[in-house]
């Protein structure tokens, strides 16, 4: 049986072991650097494949770091496991869970043919907190030559445009008062966030395209007759590059700001988490997990029509501008359902979602067998820095 087979076939005798951790995870939603249930499922599974697993990486109880295999060639996959609030796991990453544990598991069976070392990288709150920053921040990533998970989607595509991402809370406070005996006596903080997003709503006219700015009220007040005295909204912007991000944050600040003056609040911008950056996938990596896909039936007629590619962000992003990585996007079919929708929930715990977490584990699996039978691309990652 040759290498790819073998890989392949590893993935085939853990398909039930895959499909009960991508079950379990898809039962246990836990939010980002919470996912204390999940990121031990992930682990523990791959002590069981022969991996040896440090945890609590990166000063994160939920973040690991499993290897297999002495070669000289690292690759690394990347297993996501937090979910969304009241949703759960809207993004499937009990999918990237299992596929990425599968992948890795396919290619230790494989490490010594190929002269590699497997890296199966625990990395907690992606929506959001950005644990893939805090394993790049720790070294984690140091010495890997290459990175890949997938990622479920309603259609298949290569890639996603990444937007570059901020999160962050805007805290407005005021002074409470009674609303009809002496509103004069208060300082509005309500008003003042629907100020800024009242010119955050006229900005939008003027930002370019791929800006793009969104946002809830946290809080806005306890009772109807008394003046708020304390507001709070969470705010997410995206740009196109980080550079870019920057700019329209400073666009933005001007709106916050113009709340504040014209309430007579004072105001505080808190950041939540790390900011995201855009992402730039390795070409000649994408290209064998192209071939890797579509050897399993899978299809890209969406990326040969031209169609525009959705736009995401994630901390994989900040990965790819450190380390050659991909982000490709598998199907699962979700009858028009679409990411962070409680139907696309639904459809993260099917017999095609399965399905995907079996594909999605091969194709990453035979990505890096390519990869590693690929001299010169093995060169050319080998001679990185």
């Amino acid at each position: 049986m040759s290498v790819a087979g073998r890989a392949a076939a590893t993935i085939d005798a853990a398909r039930e072991e895959l499909i009960e951790l991508s079950h379990f995870v898809h039962a246990h939603p836990e939010l980002g650097y919470e996912e204390y249930q999940s990121a031990e499922a992930v682990a523990a599974a791959a002590e069981r494949a022969g991996f040896t697993v440090t945890r609590g990486v990166a000063g994160r109880a939920t973040a690991f770091v499993a290897t297999a295999g002495t070669g000289s060639l690292h690759l690394a996959l990347c297993a996501e496991y937090d979910a969304l609030p009241e949703v759960g796991h809207a993004c499937g990453h009990n999918i990237i869970a299992a596929s990425s544990l599968g992948a890795a598991a396919g290619l230790a069976a494989v490490a010594e043919d190929l002269d590699l070392t497997v890296v199966l990288l625990g990395t907690p709150s992606e929506e959001g907190g950005g644990g893939k920053i805090d394993l790049l921040d720790a070294g984690a990533f140091d010495g890997v030559h290459a990175a890949m998970m997938v990622h479920p989607f309603p259609t298949e595509r290569l890639e996603a445009t990444c937007l570059a991402v901020d999160h962050f809370d805007v805290t407005y406070a005021g002074r409470e008062a009674h609303a009809s005996a002496a509103p004069w006596e208060g300082v509005n903080a309500l008003d003042a966030l629907t100020v800024a997003e009242v010119a955050i709503g006229l900005l939008r006219q003027h930002l370019p395209p791929g800006d793009q700015v969104h946002g809830i009220v946290l809080e806005g007040g306890s009772a109807a007759n008394v003046i708020p005295p304390r507001a709070v909204g969470r705010f997410m912007a995206r740009s196109l590059t980080a550079e870019r991000l920057v700019a329209l944050r400073a666009r933005l600040g001007a709106c916050f700001e113009a709340g504040a003056l014209a309430a007579g609040a004072s105001m505080r911008v808190a950041e939540l988490g790390h900011a995201f950056s855009h992402m730039v996938s390795d070409p000649d990596l994408l290209a064998h997990y192209r071939h890797a896909a579509e050897s399993l039936g899978r299809r890209f007629d969406l990326d040969d029509a031209g169609e525009p590619r959705p736009t995401i962000s994630t901390d994989m992003a900040n990965v790819s501008l450190v380390v050659p990585s991909i982000h490709p996007m598998l199907m699962i079919p979700t009858g028009g359902a679409v990411n962070h929708q409680a139907a696309f929930t639904a459809a993260c715990a099917t017999p095609e979602a399965d399905r995907a977490v079996l594909d999605g584990a091969k194709a990453l699996a035979l990505t890096g067998v390519a990869v590693a039978q690929d001299a010169p691309l093995r060169a050319r990652l080998l001679a990185r820095r």
